[in-house]
This record gives C-alpha cells, structure tokens and sequence, in this order.
C-alpha cells in the first residue's frame, strides 16, 4: 500500500523519533513533543507546496566568494629572538608543560 508522503509525515510519532535517538520520554514529553512536531512537519508541509520551479538551488541567500591574493614569501621570526622570549627551550624547540598524559 503506497500513501501519500503528505499523509505518511502527518502520521510521524514522536515515541519512534524518541527510540530512534535512544531517548525515554514520559507521557507529559510524548504529548509535549508530539504537538511540537505536528507543527514543524504541517510547516515542511507548506513549504512542499511551493512552487520552486526554475529556482536554482543554492547555500546562502547572498553571493559569496572567496578573496585570493598570491602567495608572497616573506621573512620568518629571527630564532634567536623567539627562544629568548620562550620560559624554557632546547636547542631549536619551544618547551610546553604536558596537559595531556
């Protein structure tokens, strides 16, 4: 028997939701929930009913782009100078105190 998706998202129970996300409601939140998502699957319903043919799919609402500029190269931090401003050091590294272990 093949329904209508309309139909088959009208009759969503929030208690399979629930056990899909492994969640224990009581029946106050099954019933809460329940209303809750009644309103949002009537709102996609609406939203399947407009017409949006000839309308190009998109990701944002404005144009983006990205800003790409050559890669110059340039000078680093002289070493010496980095180490010096380091509490402690050894040979060419930085030391840091552990955080994980």
């Amino acid at each position: 028997m093949v329904e209508d998706k309309t139909q088959s998202a009208k009759k969503m129970d929030v208690r399979y939701v629930a056990n899909l996300a492994r969640l224990n409601l009581t029946d106050a939140e099954a019933e809460q929930f329940q209303s809750q998502l009644d309103v949002i699957v009537d709102y996609f319903n609406q939203l399947r009913s407009l017409d949006v043919d000839g309308v190009e799919p998109m990701a944002h609402a404005t144009p983006i782009q990205n800003v790409f500029r050559e890669d110059q190269v340039r000078p680093g931090l002289d070493r010496e100078v980095v180490l010096k401003n380091a509490p402690q050091h050894s040979t060419d590294l930085i030391m840091v105190p552990t955080i994980v272990e």
